[in-house]
């Protein structure tokens, strides 16, 4: 099963749902899809777990839509998203399943590699948080990492979607 992550301007197509933060001694998993919506299946909806933390480096543990007990965040959820907010209600970490109409109507980049590569899911993540010491920032149009910015890539790998410091590899 393959899964399209869109982040900023830029897509990711990978064998699994997982995303990592990996070092030259260290790896972990920071975002993990649990399950997909399925207009077609009653009750099926997207589901993750993540661990992260916040800009302010308070930890962030979700399993399977729950935020870890007597957190101050909160997760808001429909069928095909999944908010985290901090206390003052900003987001933290948007995912959020496209649907095959929105995906279709991406930038034609990106279109061409989900056309090639058939992903099972297209999932667009946004917002601002920290893993290991790097800052992600991820809007429509910016993916940064540490300041560092990338745009306008359409990439496919055989392996996991990691973010590094010397910044995203598949």
């Amino acid at each position: 099963m393959k899964y399209a992550f869109i982040i900023g301007t830029s897509a990711f197509i990978v064998p699994n749902g997982v995303i990592s933060y990996a070092d030259a001694q260290y790896s972990k998993e920071i975002i993990k899809i649990r399950s997909i919506y399925h207009n077609d299946k009653p009750g099926s909806a997207l589901s993750i777990d993540a661990d992260i933390k916040d800009v302010n480096g308070n930890s962030i543990i979700i399993i399977d839509n729950v935020v870890e007990v007597n957190s101050v965040f909160t997760v808001e959820t429909q069928r095909d998203y999944v908010k985290v907010l901090n206390p003052a209600g900003l987001v933290v970490l948007n995912i959020h399943q496209l649907d095959d109409e929105s995906a279709m109507r991406l930038e034609h980049y990106i279109v061409a590699e989900l056309e090639v590569h058939a992903p099972v899911v297209v999932i667009r993540i946004s917002g601002d948080f920290e893993t290991e010491g790097l800052r992600i920032s991820a809007e429509n149009e910016k993916l940064f990492i540490n300041n560092n910015g990338y745009a306008t890539a359409a990439l496919a790998g055989k392996g996991q979607l990691l973010f590094t410091e010397a910044g995203v590899v598949l």
